[in-house]
């Protein structure tokens, strides 16, 4: 995965996440939505066949970019989570 950084501020980021879709993007903005010091949390996918852009904007008081690794952090342990039950089931 490449993410391109296009816009990086205080309280907010656009980055272009290449080579996924609407899976993982929608996954993603979920988990960041959860955090209570973000205000807005959407992907675009212009086209079809094209790269989304995500954009973050928090309250002021998180970094973006710490919020987005923070919400890929939690994902990533909820399917750890979730393979180990179905190995022990």
């Amino acid at each position: 995965m490449i993410i391109k950084v296009l816009e990086l501020e205080k309280d907010k980021a656009r980055l272009i996440v290449q080579g996924e879709g609407h899976t993982f993007m929608n996954a993603l903005t979920e988990e960041i939505l959860r955090d209570p010091d973000v205000d807005v949390a959407r992907y675009v996918i212009e086209f079809q066949f094209s790269d989304p852009e995500l954009f973050v904007s928090t309250t002021g008081k998180k970094d973006p970019l710490a919020v987005i690794i923070g919400a890929c952090k939690r994902l990533s342990k909820n399917c750890d989570v979730l393979l180990e039950k179905l190995q022990n089931a």
